[in-house]
């Protein structure tokens, strides 16, 4: 292992640790901290669930349809049912796998702004339906039975779990034979299909994955906040939030999602403290210029830093010319 390996390898235990260690200090001193932090970690997810699809070149509003089908379905189970709420929770995920299984197989003959209308399109029926529909409880919603007996630490212990294993995914991705398949998919289909990659599979693939986390993570929000409607977990909000973040962070990346849902959560808690009035026309005006003079995101902006850095230095090793 190289010395930067063994710095990056120390630098990633200690922020483990201290994201290990943060809730037992939270839940004594500043329990609305630990509460932000669960929502900060729940966007994290669908940020990075997000992105894993988006390295096809899919671009994608069907995330508040797998958020909202984990968290019905773990409603209903475990209310109507009475299955465990684990049970529920892995239920949940597991029918928003299906449906974005069915799902991918009917858009797959869509490209760019097609398929992200197909996908909203789906979203908002989802939303109707689910409005209209009496054993859903319709518009009034339903009362969810709370995760581990509403205690805070474990609950978010349980969703930094979660994350740490779509990073674990993610990584192993982005390490293997896939990542050249979606790259060559999100490239150009007609020249990767050429190429002998199942442009299909590889596809429908990303989109599962995808689908898992944005239903396990529905779910956990349902038992958490422990009332659910469809107007709030159906919504356009939280598939374009999903997007945003990678693209503020960083596309393709397994930090960047992370990292841009860490700093747009961070500051738009900040605004809503300080300005109070008015704070979402600041939020959207600083992600208009983020997107607008940063394409690459802070991770792109990042490893231009390191690169100007390290040219610095090697112009400065080099000898003087005569």
């Amino acid at each position: 292992m190289s010395g930067r390996q063994a710095v990056q390898v120390l630098a990633l235990a200690v922020v483990l640790v201290a994201a290990v260690a943060f809730p037992f200090w939270a839940n004594r001193t500043q329990p609305y901290y630990l509460q932000i932090a669960i929502n900060i970690i729940s966007f994290a997810i669908l940020a990075l669930s997000w992105d894993m699809l988006a390295r096809t070149g899919q671009l994608s509003l069907a995330h508040a349809a797998f958020y909202g089908l984990g968290a019905y379905t773990s409603a209903l189970v475990t209310t109507r049912m009475g299955l465990p709420i684990f049970l529920g929770m892995l239920l949940g995920s597991l029918v928003a796998v299906v449906v974005a299984a069915g799902l991918g197989m009917l858009t797959l003959r869509l490209r760019g702004i097609y398929f992200a209308i197909g996908t909203l399109a789906f979203s908002e029926t989802l939303r109707v339906v689910t409005n209209q529909l009496r054993f859903t409880g319709g518009a009034t919603g339903l009362v969810v039975p709370p995760l581990l007996g509403g205690q805070r630490v474990p609950q978010y212990l349980l969703i930094l779990a979660v994350l740490l294993l779509a990073v674990v995914v993610s990584w192993m991705v982005n390490r293997s034979r896939w990542h050249f398949a979606f790259t060559a998919i999100r490239t150009n289909e007609a020249v990767a299909g050429a190429m002998g990659v199942d442009v299909v599979r590889f596809k429908v693939l990303a989109f599962m994955i995808s689908a898992f986390f944005a239903g396990i993570t529905g779910a956990y929000y349902a038992h958490v906040f422990l009332f659910i409607s469809p107007i709030e977990v159906y919504s356009l909000a939280v598939s374009v939030g999903a997007l945003v973040a990678p693209i503020f962070g960083g596309l393709y990346t397994t930090a960047g999602p992370i990292l841009g849902a860490v700093v747009l959560r961070v500051g738009e808690e900040i605004l809503r403290s300080t300005v109070q009035r008015g704070y979402p026309i600041i939020y959207g005006l600083i992600l208009a210029l983020v997107i607008l003079y940063m394409p690459r995101g802070l991770i792109g902006v990042w490893a231009s830093v390191k690169s100007g850095l390290a040219t610095g230095r090697k112009e400065t090793r080099e000898p003087a010319g005569p």
